[in-house]
Formats: C-alpha cells, structure tokens, sequence
C-alpha cells in the first residue's frame, strides 16, 4: 500500500483552496492504488518559527535531554520520520504575498537537516530524502507561473531537491480570485491535469 503525507499549511485550513485542491488530488489518487494517508495541518498545529533553543536541542543525545528539549527535537524528529515513511509527500501551498505561509517555512526549517536530511560532501551538498515523489500544489489569487513574481516554485523545487526530493512535480490553480469564470476554468484545468497524470 502506498504511503501518502500531505502537509496543509492554508490559514483558512479546510476551507481553503490549496486544501480543496488537495483532497481533490488524493480523491483522484485513490481511485487509481490503494493508499494510507497521513495529514499534517499546520493551521492547526500552530508551529511556532524555529528557535535557537530548538535548534540545539537538535544536538543533544535523545538520553541527556531535558524533558523541555525533547519536547522541542520532537517537532523536527516526528517530521522527518514522517517523510521517511512516505512513498509520495504533498505540499498544499497557498500563495501568501508572493511566498509561502510562514508555517510552512517553519516546517521546513525543521526537516531541513544537516546529517539527518541532507549532508555535506567533496562534490557539495547530497539530499538523503531519496526515492519518494514530491506533489506541490500551489493555489494562488493571480496568475503568476512563468513570471518574475513566482518566487514558490523556483524556492520550493530548489528546497525539495536540496534534501533528495528531485521527483517533484508541480500543479497549479491560478486566478482564483479574478472572477467566477477565471475561478471555475483554474479548477477545470487543475482536474485535468491530475487526471492526466496519473493516467
């Protein structure tokens, strides 16, 4: 059975369109194999931003921390293990002032991890993270793919692939926000797509 992580990081949570756009894209999936599903909801979880204190606990042995810094390691360490399980990971990604929801940065503050995710070697950098498949599905207001103001994909796809996930695709709903008929073609368009792909 295939192994599905799916990190929602809308502030509208299951309201929001990145969010619909992800259970739509798992409906779709499920239809095609069998699959166990795990859910990470930011929104909910309320991650805060990393802290140095965090970051260091990072450091220290399971055995010599503090109940407070094994509170602190665990966020990152239950993430990771998270993605190691996963056969496929999909990040549902609004756009938020041209970026990514805050929470999601902190999230991959967190999985982000010298010697656990990625390490350093004679010939640079090496992801750890290898052999599963990687889903962005960014949902945005305006139309942006292809232009300057798309700073998402380029971030995101760099980021994935830092830490091994090279096999990432990317699907897009644009001009939600520019009028019912920019809105309904968007999700013509993205069911399409997903339909295609897992042809």
């Amino acid at each position: 059975m295939k192994q599905v992580l799916v990190v929602n990081s809308s502030l509208q949570g299951k309201a929001g369109n990145s969010h619909k756009a992800s259970d739509a894209y798992l409906a779709a999936l499920s239809n095609k194999q069998e699959i166990e599903v795990t859910n990470i909801d930011l929104n909910e979880l309320l991650l805060p931003h990393l802290s140095g204190a965090e970051m260091a606990a990072w450091g220290i042995p399971s055995e010599q921390r503090t109940e407070e810094q094994a509170q602190l390691a665990s966020w990152s360490e239950t993430f990771i293990a998270q993605i190691q399980r996963a056969d496929e990971i999909i990040f549902a990604v609004p756009m938020y002032n041209f970026g990514m929801p805050s929470a999601l940065k902190a999230f991959f503050d967190r999985v982000v991890r010298a010697g656990v995710t990625f390490r350093y070697t004679e010939n640079g950098p090496e992801g750890l993270l290898k052999g599963k498949q990687a889903t962005v599905i960014a949902a945005r207001g305006g139309k942006y793919v292809g232009t300057d103001m798309d700073t998402q994909t380029p971030y995101i796809k760099n980021l994935l692939g830092f830490i091994g996930l090279v096999d990432a695709k990317f699907f897009y709903l644009e001009g939600l926000a520019m009028g019912e008929a920019s809105a309904n073609e968007a999700w013509k368009n993205f069911e399409e797509n997903i339909v295609n792909h897992l042809q």
